[in-house]
């Protein structure tokens, strides 16, 4: 996606539009999918010394999706070094100390958040203890790339139990599809390796009949 390549490497002038992702989208193509608390922070310059990157580490209090891990670090464009700041839009600012839910993707500098800041969730508390998912303030222009249009997020907060039992419904349905597709492909083969059966078995009946076919278009032809 070539929106998605711009957004991971360029600085904030260059990003102002994202490919809307849906729900399913985003828990089908997360690596994992992790609640946890922010416990350090530390930006530092990219490999080619152009780019500030920051990197946060997580730990991790579920893995919703994934292999279980007690901490995660997730690498983000932008931060600062010294005096040096660079920002990113569309990048998730996280901070030492918050709780988030992060799509994790993977990249060649570690993972990071999947469809950017599409794939990341404050957690906060309200005011009566429950902890609410929303989605993290964004500043991009969110596009349907089927219909060409800006579109509004459709995620709502919601207690966190509800996000979970979303997840594991979304992880449900794709498992189910999954097996679905799995099947039919195997009942695909299964008829088509029936039909070569019956086509070696009977191949000289066949062979013979396809020679009268050829035998009656020639004398046709010959007309």
């Amino acid at each position: 996606m070539a929106i998605s390549a711009v957004l991971l490497v360029a600085p904030a002038a260059h990003a102002s539009l994202a490919a809307a992702a849906t729900f399913d989208q985003k828990v089908a193509n997360a690596a994992a999918i992790v609640l946890g608390k922010c416990v350090r922070q530390e930006s530092r310059f990219d490999p080619s010394g152009r780019w500030i990157l920051t990197y946060s580490t997580f730990q991790v209090e579920k893995t919703m999706k994934g292999s279980a891990m007690p901490e995660i670090t997730i690498v983000t464009p932008g931060g600062q070094v010294g005096s040096l700041h660079q920002t990113s839009s569309g990048i998730p600012a996280f901070r030492p100390g918050a709780e988030n839910v992060i799509f994790v993707k993977s990249s060649n500098l570690g993972a990071t958040v999947l469809y950017f800041d599409q794939g990341a969730y404050d957690v906060k508390s309200d005011e009566h203890g429950q902890r609410i998912v929303t989605p993290v303030p964004s500043n991009l222009v969110k596009i349907d790339t089927q219909r060409g249009i800006a579109v509004a997020p459709d995620d709502t907060p919601q207690p966190l139990p509800q996000f979970e039992q979303r997840v594991n419904d979304t992880l449900r349905d794709l498992r189910n599809e999954k097996t679905r597709m799995d099947l039919l492909a195997a009942e695909k083969l299964r008829r088509e390796a029936s039909l070569w059966s019956v086509a070696k078995e009977n191949r000289w009946m066949i062979l013979i009949a396809l020679a009268g076919i050829a035998f009656a278009t020639w004398r046709l032809l010959r007309r």
